[in-house]
């Protein structure tokens, strides 16, 4: 029940999903977010970091917040898959390509979501590079395939998913998916737009999507 009414607030909701791009952010720049005062905003994020859902740090004068760790991360994402989907009216062509970005590619605390990310998933599945009979797990295929790919990992090969919550499918999650991830935005196939979790697809990747994992033109391509 307190974990609920945490999240129960409109605003500390809305903290939340900012905060799924992985980066730290201050008080002031998610009162501005949330267009709210920044004394508001701060006696919402102290509720959150108090219920082990954010974390702090502090630089000089600075405070801040960034969600505690994966887990809940994937907590939100998972909630928010399950939530009421409400048609919002598109009033203006920026706002119908700013969905449509956002539901195809998307940071998701420290990997990629939307539906490039299970487009990403089935292909890994269809080439045999994850078995999901008592997983997901990588397979010893799926791990030459980093290496031959150039993807390094600093962590173990840790697999697991999100339910994506513009998709409402699985999409892949943990070390494995951080590390094709963070390969991609170093190779410039993904690059993050600022301000917003939305990452846009180059042609370089599109050509690195479809030589490495055999993607169609109509994964590549948001809807």
């Amino acid at each position: 029940a307190a974990l609920g009414a945490l999240l129960a607030d409109r605003t500390r909701a809305a903290f939340c999903l900012a905060l799924l791009d992985g980066r730290a952010w201050t008080a002031t720049e998610l009162a501005q977010l949330a267009g709210i005062a920044p004394s508001t905003a701060t006696g919402h994020l102290n509720r959150l970091v108090t219920g082990g859902l954010l974390a702090e740090e502090r630089k000089g004068r600075h405070r801040y917040v960034r969600l505690a760790d994966p887990d809940i991360a994937e907590m939100i994402e998972a909630l928010a898959a399950r939530a009421p989907q409400k048609l919002v009216p598109v009033r203006s062509l920026v706002a119908a390509r700013q969905h449509r970005a956002v539901a195809f590619a998307r940071i998701c605390y420290d990997h990629l979501g939307g539906s490039l990310s299970v487009a990403i998933t089935d292909a890994m599945t269809e080439q045999g590079f994850l078995d999901w009979e008592s997983g997901p797990v990588l397979t010893p295929s799926g791990t030459a395939w980093l290496t031959d790919t150039g993807i390094t990992q600093e962590t173990a090969p840790h697999v697991r998913t999100c339910l994506d919550w513009t998709e409402r499918r699985l999409h892949l999650a943990g070390a494995v998916a951080a590390a094709v991830f963070h390969h991609a935005v170093q190779e410039s196939w993904l690059v993050p737009a600022g301000g917003s979790r939305v990452v846009r697809l180059t042609d370089q990747g599109r050509d690195a999507f479809r030589r490495h994992l055999g993607l169609t033109d109509e994964a590549l391509t948001a809807r």
